[in-house]
Protein backbone atom coordinates (compact mmCIF):
# COMPACT_ATOMS: atom_id res chain seq x y z
CA UNK A 1 0.00 0.00 0.00
CA UNK A 2 1.02 3.77 -0.55
CA UNK A 3 1.74 6.03 1.43
CA UNK A 4 1.18 8.70 -1.15
CA UNK A 5 -0.35 7.25 -4.07
CA UNK A 6 0.94 8.45 -7.39
CA UNK A 7 -2.32 9.94 -8.53
CA UNK A 8 -2.47 12.42 -5.43
CA UNK A 9 -1.35 15.74 -6.40
CA UNK A 10 0.17 16.52 -3.38
CA UNK A 11 2.76 13.99 -3.77
CA UNK A 12 4.04 15.69 -6.98
CA UNK A 13 4.26 18.76 -4.84
CA UNK A 14 6.14 17.72 -2.13
CA UNK A 15 8.67 16.49 -4.47
CA UNK A 16 8.64 19.65 -6.74
CA UNK A 17 9.22 21.73 -2.98
CA UNK A 18 12.36 19.09 -2.01
CA UNK A 19 13.58 19.28 -6.21
CA UNK A 20 13.59 23.57 -5.51
CA UNK A 21 15.00 22.97 -2.17
CA UNK A 22 18.21 20.81 -3.92
CA UNK A 23 18.81 23.37 -6.20
CA UNK A 24 18.82 26.42 -3.96
CA UNK A 25 21.21 23.97 -1.61
CA UNK A 26 23.01 23.29 -4.68
CA UNK A 27 23.20 27.22 -5.72
CA UNK A 28 23.96 28.09 -1.91
CA UNK A 29 26.90 25.91 -2.21
CA UNK A 30 28.22 26.84 -5.42
CA UNK A 31 28.10 30.62 -4.35
CA UNK A 32 30.63 30.13 -1.28
CA UNK A 33 32.87 28.02 -3.17
CA UNK A 34 33.26 30.69 -6.09
CA UNK A 35 33.40 33.95 -3.95
CA UNK A 36 31.79 36.81 -3.24
CA UNK A 37 30.93 37.95 -6.79
CA UNK A 38 29.51 34.69 -7.62
CA UNK A 39 27.54 34.61 -4.29
CA UNK A 40 25.75 37.66 -4.66
CA UNK A 41 24.03 36.41 -8.02
CA UNK A 42 23.53 33.07 -6.41
CA UNK A 43 21.55 35.17 -3.73
CA UNK A 44 19.23 36.33 -6.49
CA UNK A 45 18.80 33.28 -8.36
CA UNK A 46 17.89 31.38 -4.44
CA UNK A 47 15.33 34.28 -4.02
CA UNK A 48 13.37 33.98 -7.04
CA UNK A 49 13.23 29.95 -6.07
CA UNK A 50 12.21 30.54 -2.63
CA UNK A 51 9.24 32.97 -4.23
CA UNK A 52 8.65 29.80 -6.17
CA UNK A 53 8.29 27.68 -3.25
CA UNK A 54 5.98 29.72 -1.62
CA UNK A 55 3.50 29.11 -4.83
CA UNK A 56 4.13 25.28 -3.91
CA UNK A 57 3.54 25.55 -0.18
CA UNK A 58 0.05 27.98 -1.10
CA UNK A 59 -1.20 25.27 -3.81
CA UNK A 60 -0.53 22.86 -1.40
CA UNK A 61 -2.66 24.56 1.34
CA UNK A 62 -5.18 25.03 -1.12
CA UNK A 63 -5.66 21.40 -2.25
CA UNK A 64 -5.64 20.90 1.61
CA UNK A 65 -8.48 23.50 1.85
CA UNK A 66 -10.75 21.78 -0.74
CA UNK A 67 -10.16 18.19 -0.82
CA UNK A 68 -11.94 15.64 1.39
CA UNK A 69 -9.77 12.57 0.98
CA UNK A 70 -6.23 12.90 0.99
CA UNK A 71 -3.28 10.40 0.93
CA UNK A 72 -2.20 11.44 4.77
CA UNK A 73 -4.15 12.93 7.25
CA UNK A 74 -4.14 16.68 7.00
CA UNK A 75 -2.57 17.76 9.53
CA UNK A 76 1.20 15.63 8.84
CA UNK A 77 0.15 17.60 4.88
CA UNK A 78 0.22 20.56 6.40
CA UNK A 79 3.26 19.55 8.79
CA UNK A 80 5.37 18.48 6.28
CA UNK A 81 4.44 21.58 4.00
CA UNK A 82 5.77 23.74 6.74
CA UNK A 83 9.05 22.44 7.87
CA UNK A 84 9.73 22.04 3.70
CA UNK A 85 8.88 25.66 3.79
CA UNK A 86 11.37 26.69 6.47
CA UNK A 87 14.22 24.59 5.21
CA UNK A 88 13.83 26.81 1.91
CA UNK A 89 13.49 30.19 3.95
CA UNK A 90 16.67 28.69 6.11
CA UNK A 91 18.62 28.59 2.71
CA UNK A 92 17.81 32.02 1.25
CA UNK A 93 18.05 34.00 4.91
CA UNK A 94 21.90 32.27 5.28
CA UNK A 95 22.13 33.62 1.17
CA UNK A 96 20.45 36.93 1.69
CA UNK A 97 23.31 37.42 4.97
CA UNK A 98 26.46 36.18 3.46
CA UNK A 99 25.90 39.07 1.05
CA UNK A 100 24.80 41.12 3.35
CA UNK A 101 27.66 41.13 5.53
CA UNK A 102 30.10 41.22 2.96
CA UNK A 103 32.03 38.32 4.43
CA UNK A 104 35.43 38.04 2.73
CA UNK A 105 37.04 35.65 2.62
CA UNK A 106 34.21 33.21 3.09
CA UNK A 107 35.94 31.02 5.65
CA UNK A 108 36.03 27.43 4.91
CA UNK A 109 33.71 26.26 8.00
CA UNK A 110 30.75 27.91 5.82
CA UNK A 111 31.82 25.83 2.77
CA UNK A 112 31.75 22.49 5.25
CA UNK A 113 28.04 23.56 6.37
CA UNK A 114 26.82 24.71 2.88
CA UNK A 115 27.99 21.27 1.79
CA UNK A 116 26.19 19.42 4.79
CA UNK A 117 22.93 21.61 3.92
CA UNK A 118 23.47 19.89 0.34
CA UNK A 119 23.81 16.59 1.53
CA UNK A 120 20.87 17.07 3.55
CA UNK A 121 18.60 18.10 0.78
CA UNK A 122 19.98 15.70 -1.38
CA UNK A 123 18.74 13.02 1.43
CA UNK A 124 15.05 15.13 1.67
CA UNK A 125 14.49 14.29 -1.83
CA UNK A 126 15.56 10.66 -1.63
CA UNK A 127 12.93 10.00 1.34
CA UNK A 128 10.26 11.67 -0.43
CA UNK A 129 10.95 9.42 -3.49
CA UNK A 130 11.34 6.27 -1.54
CA UNK A 131 7.64 7.11 -0.06
CA UNK A 132 5.88 6.48 -3.74
CA UNK A 133 8.25 3.53 -4.72
CA UNK A 134 7.95 1.83 -1.11
CA UNK A 135 11.43 1.96 -0.36
CA UNK A 136 12.96 2.26 2.97
CA UNK A 137 12.52 5.76 4.28
CA UNK A 138 14.08 5.68 7.85
CA UNK A 139 17.52 5.29 6.39
CA UNK A 140 17.68 8.91 4.76
CA UNK A 141 15.73 10.05 7.36
CA UNK A 142 18.71 9.10 10.02
CA UNK A 143 21.54 9.96 7.57
CA UNK A 144 19.65 13.58 7.73
CA UNK A 145 19.97 13.59 11.72
CA UNK A 146 23.97 12.34 11.64
CA UNK A 147 24.47 15.28 9.41
CA UNK A 148 22.52 17.63 11.75
CA UNK A 149 24.32 16.33 14.92
CA UNK A 150 27.95 16.73 12.35
CA UNK A 151 26.70 20.59 12.15
CA UNK A 152 25.81 21.14 15.40
CA UNK A 153 29.48 19.69 16.62
CA UNK A 154 30.94 21.96 13.92
CA UNK A 155 29.75 24.97 14.67
CA UNK A 156 30.56 24.51 18.33
CA UNK A 157 34.16 24.37 17.20
CA UNK A 158 33.75 27.03 14.62
CA UNK A 159 32.17 29.52 16.97
CA UNK A 160 34.87 28.70 19.74
CA UNK A 161 37.48 29.30 17.18
CA UNK A 162 36.59 32.27 16.53
CA UNK A 163 36.25 33.86 19.38
CA UNK A 164 39.59 32.84 20.25
CA UNK A 165 41.28 34.32 17.09
CA UNK A 166 39.14 36.98 15.90
CA UNK A 167 40.04 40.42 17.07
CA UNK A 168 37.44 42.54 15.27
CA UNK A 169 34.04 42.28 17.06
CA UNK A 170 31.90 43.45 13.78
CA UNK A 171 33.27 40.49 12.02
CA UNK A 172 33.36 38.21 14.62
CA UNK A 173 29.27 39.14 15.38
CA UNK A 174 28.94 38.64 11.41
CA UNK A 175 30.23 35.34 10.93
CA UNK A 176 29.05 33.85 14.21
CA UNK A 177 25.45 34.94 12.87
CA UNK A 178 26.06 33.32 9.50
CA UNK A 179 27.53 29.90 11.20
CA UNK A 180 23.93 29.75 13.56
CA UNK A 181 21.69 30.11 10.23
CA UNK A 182 23.58 27.82 8.53
CA UNK A 183 23.70 25.11 11.39
CA UNK A 184 19.72 26.28 12.22
CA UNK A 185 18.78 25.18 8.29
CA UNK A 186 20.52 21.40 8.76
CA UNK A 187 17.88 21.75 12.03
CA UNK A 188 15.10 22.42 9.55
CA UNK A 189 15.68 19.82 7.51
CA UNK A 190 16.45 17.35 10.35
CA UNK A 191 12.35 18.91 11.53
CA UNK A 192 11.01 17.48 8.44
CA UNK A 193 12.78 14.27 8.50
CA UNK A 194 11.13 13.65 11.79
CA UNK A 195 7.79 14.19 10.38
CA UNK A 196 8.57 12.15 7.87
CA UNK A 197 9.64 9.13 10.20
CA UNK A 198 6.04 9.75 12.09
CA UNK A 199 4.21 9.47 8.95
CA UNK A 200 5.80 5.98 7.94
CA UNK A 201 5.00 4.74 11.59
CA UNK A 202 1.08 6.10 11.62
CA UNK A 203 0.82 4.41 7.66
CA UNK A 204 2.71 1.32 8.24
Amino acid sequence: MRILPREEKFYALFLGQVDIISEASRLLLQGVRAGNARLAEVAKDIKRLEHQGDDVIHDIFTRLNSTFITPLDPEDIHSLSTRLDDVLDGIEDAAHRMVAYHVNPIPLGMVSLCEMIYTSSRALKKAFEALDKKKEVMEHCIEINRIENEADHLVRGLVSELFEKEKDCITLIKVKEIYEFLEDTTDRCEDVADVLQNVVVKNS
